[in-house]
């Protein structure tokens, strides 16, 4: 019974989210442009669809991945865990944390391939360049990026790293990519960045970072704790110009072979 309240609850939530959208949907369609919305009745089926699951995810979120997150994240973080001379009051060096940085990387990766969102983009992607930007290429090329990006974030709280250094060098890293980029792929990426940073990702991430800032001697959780997102969302960026930088690298090898091939064989 508390489990249907809940749902309800979130369902009403939800509905409360998604309906201003269709408001202002429907009403540039009916009093700004003045046309009739096209195929109503599957329109309005599709929104039910959208509300329905949406409800059932983020109570599923709620319910299992939030609570499951965060255990992980205080299991990780405990002194008692992470290092044998905790109970003799010894301090902990980088080295002992690396089953955390283990866990932020595969947490990076699996949370990023989850998200509905970089889901709705690497289809459209797919869609709008006829088939040249793969689904899952796309996917998996945001989830390495996030996956480093989670693991830096987590060795910057641990070392003590400051988080301005750390944003600068990886920007500066993306400027520079975006100079020798294929053109097409850079709104792409940059996009994919974003994207990277929604509804299963943040939730994860902040309770790790909090996790790990609280239990480290000398980190502060306001100071040190927060950050991580930033560079979630900055890594995907060098991932995907990176990507496309390899494979048009590797179409060119194989355009500079096919013709050493045709001129031998002339």
């Amino acid at each position: 019974m508390d489990g249907l309240l809940s749902l309800a609850a979130t369902a009403w939530a939800t509905l409360r989210d998604i309906l201003p959208i269709a408001v202002i949907l429907f009403g540039f369609q009916v009093f700004v442009l003045r046309r009739p919305i096209p195929n109503l009745p599957r329109v309005m089926l599709g929104f039910v669809y959208v509300l329905i699951g949406l409800a059932l995810f983020l109570e599923g979120l709620e319910a299992a991945l939030f609570p499951l997150g965060r255990l992980m994240a205080e299991q990780l973080t405990d002194p008692a865990f992470l290092y044998a001379g905790a109970a003799a009051g010894l301090q902990p060096c980088w080295l002992d944390y690396l089953w955390v940085y283990a866990f932020a990387a595969a947490i990076g990766f699996a949370a990023p391939i989850a998200e509905p969102s970089l889901i709705a983009v690497a289809l459209k992607a797919n869609q709008v360049s006829g088939g040249t930007i793969s689904v899952w290429g796309l996917r998996v090329a945001v989830a390495l990026g996030a996956s480093v990006g989670i693991a830096l974030g987590t060795f910057r709280i641990v070392s003590g790293l400051p988080l301005s250094g750390v944003i600068i060098a990886g920007y500066l890293i993306v400027i520079v990519q975006t100079l020798f980029a294929p053109r097409a792929i850079i709104p792409l990426a940059y996009d994919s960045g974003g994207v990277t940073t929604s509804t299963v990702t943040v939730p994860l991430v902040a309770a790790l970072g909090l996790g790990l800032a609280s239990t480290i001697p000398g980190r502060s959780p306001m100071l040190d704790g927060f950050g991580l997102i930033s560079i979630t969302v900055m890594c995907p960026m060098i991932s995907v110009m990176g990507y496309a930088q390899l494979s048009e690298w590797r179409a060119r090898r194989a355009a500079r072979n096919h013709a050493a091939r045709a001129g031998s064989t002339g």
